[in-house]
């Protein structure tokens, strides 16, 4: 123990909880046979500083801080991506090395170059894409006043924007630094998208907490999600004999022009047919045809004598 550790009043506890987490190392190592040791790993730190120059190279002025003249956007756009791409790249390259380990060959060694300039030249369609988002946002909520409102503070927007950065890592083969990236919008907003979603424009999710959308989900465009919709698979893999299709495609597809309202559960893949509307709570095992209108009955009002019951039941006032 070096001189600081020994001066500690907690020097005893260290000492034993440091040779308890070395067993427990151990025993983890030893119960995974084949695998390799772990040298190498993305940073989520390091992957949300990334994420903060992304943004600012994106929209340099609404969450990028910058406010120098036009002829100098360029300038601090250029910056912010010299920064971003060079976390990127090194939190592949982190990574490329973590994989290699599982691997007969390794990984050419200027592959992690390629995904950051792969990345870097899928920019601008990103920015499209998250643009056509604010877009559907600011036509589906009347309570907004702006597009910049939705963009700095609606959780939704967070996360999408988050998603279509991860998702672009994900296609190009970082899928662990992918999903550290959209776990940092899951954290803040309690909306969980896989990186491995594919997701088309002008997608909107008002409210959003506890949107669940899963790996092999597909959403078509103009669709539109509430807050507590699932998107998700039947049942753990572990759990059930499943074929190819069961497990690459385990998640619903949503055709374009579709509402799903707020507690909805769709799990396996289902289709929900163009232009449909899936009211509130609803939950859905099989597909819906186009221009459908899908809801659970209405609730009812109980008769007073009824309703005296039940308020004794649950224990408040007759």
């Amino acid at each position: 123990m070096t001189a600081k550790l020994l001066s500690s009043p907690f020097a005893a506890e260290i000492a034993e909880a440091v040779a308890s987490l070395n067993a427990a190392r151990s025993a983890w190592r030893e119960g995974q046979a084949g695998r390799h040791p772990v040298t190498h790993f993305p940073s989520p730190r390091e992957l949300a500083r990334a994420m903060e120059h992304l943004t600012a190279a994106l929209f340099p002025v609404r969450l990028g801080g910058f406010r120098g003249s036009v002829a100098q956007e360029d300038d601090f756009v250029a910056e912010a991506l010299a920064s971003a791409l060079a976390i990127l790249r090194d939190q592949v390259a982190s990574e490329l090395g973590y994989w290699g380990g599982w691997c007969d060959q390794s990984f050419d060694a200027d592959q992690p170059d390629t995904i950051a300039r792969l990345f870097a030249a899928s920019l601008p369609d990103i920015r499209r894409l998250v643009d056509s988002d604010i877009r559907a946002a600011f036509v589906g909520d009347p309570a907004a006043r702006t597009a910049d409102e939705i963009l700095v503070s609606y959780p939704g927007a967070f996360a999408i924007l988050h998603y279509r950065i991860a998702h672009e890592l994900f296609a190009l083969g970082a899928p662990i630094a992918a999903r550290a990236i959209s776990e940092l919008a899951n954290a803040r907003t309690g909306i969980d998208i896989h990186p491995g979603a594919a997701i088309g424009p002008s997608f909107f999710i008002d409210h959003g907490t506890g949107v669940v959308i899963g790996e092999t989900a597909i959403i078509g465009r103009n669709v539109r999600l509430y807050q507590h919709v699932t998107l998700g698979a039947r049942a753990p893999l572990g759990l059930t004999r499943v074929g190819p299709r069961e497990r690459f495609a385990r998640h619903p597809i949503v055709e374009d022009d579709v509402i799903i309202y707020a507690g909805a559960t769709i799990l396996g893949r289902v289709t929900i047919g163009r232009g449909s509307t899936i009211g509130g709570n609803v939950w859905l095992l099989s597909d819906v045809p186009p221009d459908s209108v899908v809801v659970q009955p209405e609730a009812v009002r109980l008769d007073p004598a009824c309703a005296g019951e039940i308020a004794a039941a649950l224990g408040g006032p007759p």
